[in-house]
């Protein structure tokens, strides 16, 4: 009985002490972009924790006592606690971009960090993206990704990405590469497909002053993303601060006549955030007829009903409204005439879009080893552009589904096998018309206006990609990844204006039209080892394809389908290494790839009777590019303090050289003239060398700068080598003060010169096209200036 009291007494005070000692509930999220940090270390008193899948921790607390908080690829945060009743937001601040986690890219590594990742995954954050306006993406890719090129055909409208040499995609109006649209590569805004069922890439309408976080993965792709030949590019909105309700103004002004007006409400729980966004954007363009216009709304919201299911939710509309005045001839360039081509002033060439995009995402963990994120997405498009040759409208609707199984299982204490296994499908159905344009006779010194109609077509198409890969993590830090990616891409044309030649007895080229490319395999194996948790050597081999769009296929005038055209087929092996090392102060990364891209696509015209004009194209394949290069990315951190004035100075350089060839390539501009050989020639449109360097600062009291320095080398225009665009250099620069007024004002004020040098650069180069060659960038030295205020709640 007295063992029985005794023990009554010791539960009851143990009781007691546990009910009174005071529980501090918190979060820890990434500080640039607001995401939650599963697996963090928590330390208070003594006690330690981690944190869970939402970044969420639970610990028992003592008031005045310090928290230490801390994440692989993070600085250490440090705070007394002076209210263990309330709740606390530790926001971390990254001190190492290689060993952060991929957030947004597929990855069957037990370890996302970058460190693991047998592949080339480079990551843009705030600091890259923010360098310039923050208003053109291609700024921050062409400054800091090495390897990979973006240009734009406007202001802000026909952007490509040029990834190790296979960029623009489809075959250009004159041979080799295309210049009107981007094929090659997937695109992903916040999960939902930029990337229609087509395989084309628009991004006029994507808002990207609003982006926080980019990642950008070369290479083919099959194993994770299906019809990715070149690579893939996944970027992410901004998010809203978790804990904080907040408000927001921006303002930006510049040369040319450049606005940008940003306001934005962001909502940030522990259970769930919702981020509104407004943009108005404005350029009245430094040469004739490149104004442009752009109205974003984007809408983002997340809810976790428990810790084991979470909910998202994206939605935007975009109206984009971008006037072309066409390319230079290359004497115009290098005489500095900007007048435009007149063919596409008199057209009023444009491109105007207004979309819609919608997702809808869950995600769920069944239990520690299994998890799957599904997302439902869909987009509407009501297009209309105009140039020298004529108008199009296009009106597609894309609707879709990309549902992705995470597994993760301890097979004994040295082996771990982790997989992902998954599919995406998408359905697109658009009407495209086309119409030639003629003088309008009310206003004969105006802008032309719609003629007759040319073509009339309804393209129902669809791809479908189931893929799977999986790592075995060993001993000694040696991971091995296996993949395998399987597409198929299926094209329906109802020709609804069906021409005469093409109406006979026993037509070549039907009415309707379908075919379809079944049984794409894309293989991936890797091999990755670190080495002192600093450092990963790995290399690789991947294979990925790109079937053919419509247009390929069907050409009316022609008189047939294209029955014979092959999908391309891009093949790569890669070897690097990355890390930090100078006790983790330098960042590097070096690679080595070689890449074949086969069955490459190309037009051959066909001219009229008397050789003036040309009726009609049509495609074939004609051979491989020979793609080899090297790339080299460093970035030093000098200073890196929390006392003192400076509280980071990082300079940062990073090179490219390729050496891309024709291989067994022969085509025919038209088939009045006999096939020319290029095989051995260089790739037209990829300089050999870039290069690009600069510094950030920072200082510990609010004041920032950065000097970006870039160098392009000279490339051809042409697979002759006959016609050359010349090397430049472009030196820009920004200074700004970041200040936290009190607990509720929060204001950041910025400067800006972009072109320090007046130099003389391209904004595009149109590949084998001549006499049209370049979209010029402004020649002279321009300015921005804007200022970000927000209030907290």
């Amino acid at each position: 009985m007295k063992k029985v009291v005794l023990t009554s007494i010791i539960l009851f005070l143990l009781s007691a002490t546990l009910l009174a000692q005071d529980i501090l509930k918190g979060k820890v999220f990434d500080k640039s972009t607001n995401t939650a940090l599963p697996g963090a270390n928590v330390l208070l008193a003594g006690k330690g924790t981690v944190t869970d899948n939402n970044g969420s921790f639970t610990i028992a607390c003592e008031n005045d006592a310090e928290l230490i908080v801390s994440f692989v690829g993070y600085e250490i945060a440090r705070q007394t606690i002076a209210d263990c009743q309330a709740e606390i937001i530790i926001a971390l601040n990254p001190s190492s971009h290689f060993l952060r986690e991929v957030e947004i890219t597929a990855s069957s590594e037990f370890n996302r960090s970058i460190l693991s990742q047998p592949a080339t995954i480079n990551k843009l954050g705030l600091t890259e993206i923010k360098r310039s306006t923050g208003l053109f993406l291609d700024d921050a890719i062409n400054a800091n990704v090495p390897g990979v090129s973006m240009q734009r055909r406007s202001i802000s409208g026909g952007q490509q990405i040029n990834i190790r040499g296979y960029g623009g995609g489809g075959p250009g109006p004159r041979g080799i590469n295309s210049n009107f649209d981007q094929q090659g590569i997937k695109a992903y805004l916040n999960g939902i497909p930029i990337t229609d069922a087509e395989g084309i890439t628009l991004m006029d309408d994507i808002d990207f002053g609003s982006i926080g976080n980019v990642e950008i993965l070369k290479g083919p792709a099959g194993s994770l993303y299906g019809l990715a030949i070149a690579g893939v590019v996944n970027l992410q909105r901004l998010q809203a601060t978790p804990g904080r309700v907040t408000v927001g103004q921006e303002i930006m002004m510049g040369s040319y006549g450049l606005g940008r007006f940003n306001t934005n409400i962001q909502v940030g729980g522990q259970k769930g955030s919702l981020l509104i966004n407004y943009g108005s954007q404005h350029y009245k363009g430094f040469m004739e007829h490149t104004a442009s216009d752009k109205t974003f709304v984007n809408v983002m919201g997340d809810y976790k009903p428990s810790d084991k299911q979470s909910v998202t939710t994206y939605f935007s509309y975009n109206n984009s409204y971008d006037e072309r005045n066409g390319e230079l001839t290359i004497d115009q360039y290098n005489n500095l005439d900007y007048s435009g081509n007149q063919a596409y002033i008199k057209n009023d060439a444009h491109s105007n879009v207004i979309s819609f995009r919608a997702g809808l995402g869950h995600a769920y963990q069944f239990s520690e080893s299994i998890s799957n994120q599904t997302s439902v997405f869909g987009t509407g498009i009501n297009s209309n552009a105009s140039s020298a040759g004529g108008w199009t409208d296009k009106a597609p609707v894309n609707a879709g589904l990309r549902s992705v199984f995470d597994t993760k299982f301890s097979l004994n204490q040295h082996l771990k096998l982790s997989g992902v296994t998954g599919v995406e499908m998408q359905k697109q159905l658009a009407q495209v018309i086309a119409y030639s344009m003629t003088t309008n006779n009310s206003d004969p010194n105006g802008y032309n206006i719609i003629g007759a109609m040319r073509s009339n077509q309804t393209q129902i198409t669809g791809t479908n990609s189931l893929f799977t890969q999986w790592t075995l993590s060993m001993p000694h830090n040696i991971s091995l990844t296996a993949g395998l990616g399987l597409s198929s891409m299926n094209i329906e044309i109802q020709d609804k204006l069906y021409i005469d030649a093409n109406n006979v007895a026993d037509p070549t080229v039907p009415r309707l039209y379908k075919t379809s490319y079944n049984n794409l395999t894309s293989p991936r194996v890797a091999l990755n080892k670190i080495v002192n948790k600093q450092v990963s050597v790995y290399a690789s081999y991947s294979v990925g394809y790109k079937a053919p769009v419509a247009s390929n296929i069907y050409t009316p005038l022609a008189g047939r389908a294209n029955i014979d055209l092959m999908p391309e087929k891009g093949m790569q092996f890669e070897i690097g290494t990355k890390g930090t090392i100078l006790n983790d102060k330098l960042l590097y990364e070096l690679v080595y790839f070689n890449s074949k891209f086969s069955n490459k696509m190309t037009l051959v015209g066909v001219p009229n009777t008397e050789g003036t004009a040309t009726l009609y194209s049509y495609v074939v394949n004609s051979g491989s590019l020979l793609n080899e290069g090297v790339e080299a990315m460093f970035k030093y951190n000098a200073i890196s303090s929390n006392t003192g004035f400076t509280k980071l100075l990082r300079p940062f350089v990073n090179f490219t050289y390729s050496d891309f060839v024709y291989n067994d390539f022969t085509f025919q501009n038209n088939i009045s003239v006999p096939p020319a050989d290029y095989s051995g020639k260089a790739v037209a449109g990829v300089p050999p060398v870039v290069f690009n360097g600069g510094v950030d600062f920072v200082s510990n009291t609010g004041l920032y700068a950065n000097m970006i320095y870039m160098y392009r080398d000279k490339m051809p225009l042409t697979p002759d080598g006959l016609n050359i665009a010349n090397s430049y250099s472009l030196l820009n620069a920004k200074v700004g003060y970041h200040k936290n007024f009190g607990k509720h004002f929060d204001a950041d004020a910025y400067f800006g010169v972009n072109n320090m040098l007046s130099e003389q650069y391209y904004q595009m180069v149109f590949v084998n096209q001549l006499p049209d060659a370049f979209i010029p960038g402004p020649n002279n030295i321009n300015y921005f200036s804007g200022i970000n205020v927000k209030y907290i709640f």
